[in-house]
């Protein structure tokens, strides 16, 4: 214990001796509180109990020696001179779970890492920046990626080794040589890992397109033409599997569709969609969707259901449903929305953010059936319809006598074929699924990580608000207001910086760009439904501290993380878009959108100066690069200003927005307003619709029919 210094001896030289004697216990108590919290952070035992992730707790038990990812433990590996091993998952990761099994729970395993290694656990989604850059040099390494993701790494965290799912004998193998090398032919491995670093930040850098010019209809054409062969024309998705649902590629041929009137891109979405929703990878008793399907058929799903992966599904098919008017499109949305605030809702707070795909120790027990288990639930006369209707003859079987719930055919289709009646079907499957979903409660549930992240709830504000633009429940824009809520009152640091993560009422990690890209997206969303001057201050506010905080002034993009705090051993910049769109192509679209709303000239050329930096990669490989492509279909074919204004504005905004208007921003005030776009347009007894290119208007309409026909000439 260290010695109490000469100030504090002579403090408690003038105090009375009762309040010596209590200040004495205090500053004992005070010591050894210290020594305990040193004691807690001590790499020689492990640590993860102490974290806030419900990812890191499940390792809390292992033998092994896990630290939670510090400067601190970085400091101390580089001063008992050890390499790390920076193992990197998430809580609904199957393989995640395999290998803690086989190896992280066993303890040779453990004896041999705790001897040579300092180890460190890391939640990919807690901390994206940590796992954006490991995943870049597994994928420098070895050409492939995917979790878990194990990283050894110098003292200092510059990677010299990187795999995926390890078995135990070949970690054990792997770590004794790499162990071995450090220590008698370290010039080597340190060349290699300063090489390999230098790739990382190289990897990044994308050629900067200086030279401005008018993006073209033909560019954007070419998006899909580049495209398309590596589509699957009969059952939707990509031509491979597993197949994934890419919410944003979809999305990009939706807008893509219905703007350039390119009836092939509208017809692969709808299959795709179709696909999907009869699939297994849909819950079809549940609702939602599944991570992805391990077949090329949508039938077999990995059975892990992401929060992030769902609020984009709900957003694509409530737009879908506006343009498509497929009832099923609608009951994906409710039993979706449903799903979510059953399983994934805190009360009175945000969305947690993923269900495991395991129960039991093992996958998809919770959502498989066995054919005795149905039929003994199912009542006898509905028997034979149930049994064709899910497929339960061949289609749903799986493996070791399990169903997996699935369909061929639309609800309209099958009641022609059996001669029923649309609404008595509708309700003797609604029973259905009630008489299974009360049977499934009853089973062990699959693990939910139970923390929720800023950037992800935003994405279920946009959800709710796509939901309520299709279908009119006010309680659906009541909800993503309340998202909006707990996101200023609780991940708001002050008004301009947010915090990442959120558990147990705790908000920690510093925001990431992710964050502010989406938060500003979603409050944007909420102005344009509300009206309300704060939500569209707010996103200001958040993107003009990115600008400070995030941005790289040579060309506009933006760092996952901001230049003051914690710096990682390469700066990231990631601008692709994969089942999230990238946080720089979100951005891009935040100041299209805001330029066109203030009539910002310098938010409207940002947006243009990212996009012209990554025309050339969004043409070439949409797939990866779908954002982007959305935002250059914008810059390229006509996209309007739709202006309302008047006593009755809202109610003309929303039949407007009944139909799917991808080529429009729309807006509306129901009283005198000063922004630039309703400037001397109101008029208190008429309520008139205006539609205008960059702040240009024509002259004003009164009915809604009118103004839908000036903008759809291409459909």
């Amino acid at each position: 214990m260290q010695m109490l210094n000469s100030n504090v001896i002579s403090m408690l030289s003038i105090v009375k001796p009762r309040r010596l004697f209590l200040i004495i216990i205090a500053l004992v108590m005070l010591l050894f509180s210290r020594c305990e919290n040193k004691s807690k952070m001590s790499i020689h035992k492990n640590n993860l109990k102490y974290s806030l992730s419900p990812y890191l707790q499940q390792h809390a038990n292992n033998p092994v020696h896990w630290q939670a990812w510090s400067e601190e433990v970085l400091s101390e590996a580089q001063e008992l001179d050890k390499l790390l091993i920076v193992s990197i998952g998430y809580s609904s990761c199957h393989w995640c779970h395999v290998m803690e099994h086989e190896s992280f729970e066993d303890q040779e395993a453990a004896a041999l890492m705790n001897e040579y290694y300092v180890s460190i656990k890391v939640d990919r989604e807690e901390r994206p920046d940590i796992d954006e850059i490991y995943m870049r040099a597994l994928q420098l390494m070895t050409n492939s990626g995917g979790w878990p993701l194990n990283v050894v790494c110098l003292p200092n965290g510059k990677p010299i080794w990187g795999g995926t799912y390890v078995p135990k004998n070949k970690w054990m193998e792997v770590l004794g040589e790499l162990n071995k090398m450090y220590h008698t032919n370290r010039e080597q491995v340190l060349e290699y890992a300063n090489k390999l670093t230098q790739g990382i930040e190289q990897s990044q850098l994308i050629a900067l397109n200086t030279k401005l010019s008018p993006f073209t209809e033909s560019e954007a054409d070419s998006v899909f033409e580049n495209w398309r062969n590596t589509l699957d024309w009969e059952e939707g998705g990509a031509n491979r599997a597993p197949k994934f649902p890419m919410p944003v590629n979809l999305d990009f041929m939706l807008h893509y569709g219905v703007i350039s009137g390119n009836k092939e891109a509208l017809s692969y979405l709808e299959l795709t969609l179709d696909k999907m929703y009869q699939g297994g990878i849909y819950d079809q008793i549940g609702g939602g969707f599944a991570r992805y399907s391990t077949d090329s058929f949508w039938k077999v799903p990995h059975f892990e259901k992401m929060l992030y992966d769902n609020a984009q599904l709900i957003s694509l098919y409530a737009k879908a449903y506006r343009h498509f008017k497929k009832p099923a499109y609608q009951e994906v949305v409710e039993e979706s929305i449903t799903w979510l605030e059953r399983e994934l809702k805190a009360e009175n707070g945000p969305c947690y953010s993923a269900l495991d795909a395991d129960s039991e120790g093992e996958e998809g027990k919770f959502y498989v059936w066995q054919l005795g288990q149905l039929e003994e639930l199912i009542p006898p006369s509905d028997w034979l319809l149930f049994y064709d209707y899910y497929q339960l003859e061949k289609e749903a079987y799986w493996e070791n006598g399990n169903y997996i719930l699935l369909r061929k055919e639309s609800d309209p289709r099958f009641c022609e074929k059996h001669k029923l009646g649309d609404e008595a079907f509708k309700a003797k499957k609604a029973h259905w699924q009630e008489i299974l979903l009360s049977a499934r409660a009853e089973r062990v549930r699959p693990g939910l990580d139970d923390k929720a992240l800023t950037s992800w709830n935003a994405l279920i504000i946009e959800a709710y608000i796509e939901s309520y633009r299709a279908f009119n429940q006010d309680e659906h824009l009541a909800k993503a207001k309340e998202l909006g809520n707990w996101i200023l009152e609780q991940q708001s640091q002050d008004e301009q910086r947010l915090w990442h993560a959120w558990h147990s009422e705790n908000s920690h990690v510093e925001g990431l760009i992710e964050d502010y890209a989406f938060a500003s997206r979603a409050f944007i969303f909420l102005y344009q439904e509300t009206q309300e001057d704060a939500y569209l201050a707010q996103a200001e506010k958040w993107l003009n501290y990115a600008q400070k905080e995030f941005e790289d002034t040579k060309s506009g993009l933006f760092y996952t993380r901001p230049k003051s705090g914690e710096q990682l051993i390469a700066r990231s910049l990631e601008t692709a878009d994969n089942v999230i769109a990238s946080a720089n192509s979100t951005m891009a679209h935040n100041f299209f959108m805001l330029g066109k709303i203030k009539q910002n000239s310098a938010y409207s050329e940002q947006a243009q100066i990212m996009l012209n930096h990554l025309k050339g990669r969004a043409m070439e490989y949409g797939e990866s690069y779908a954002n982007w492509a959305k935002l250059l279909v914008f810059q390229s074919y006509p996209y309007y200003e739709i202006v309302v204004s008047g006593p009755k504005a809202n109610e003309k905004y929303q039949a407007i927005n009944r139909e799917f208007q991808p080529q429009s921003l729309v807006l509306w005030a129901d009283k005198d307003n000063d922004a630039p776009l309703f400037k001397q347009r109101f008029v208190a007894d008429k309520t008139l619709i205006y539609i205008c290119t960059d702040g240009a208007c024509k002259l004003p309409l009164s009915e809604v029919s009118e103004a839908l026909a000036q903008i759809h000439t291409r459909k």
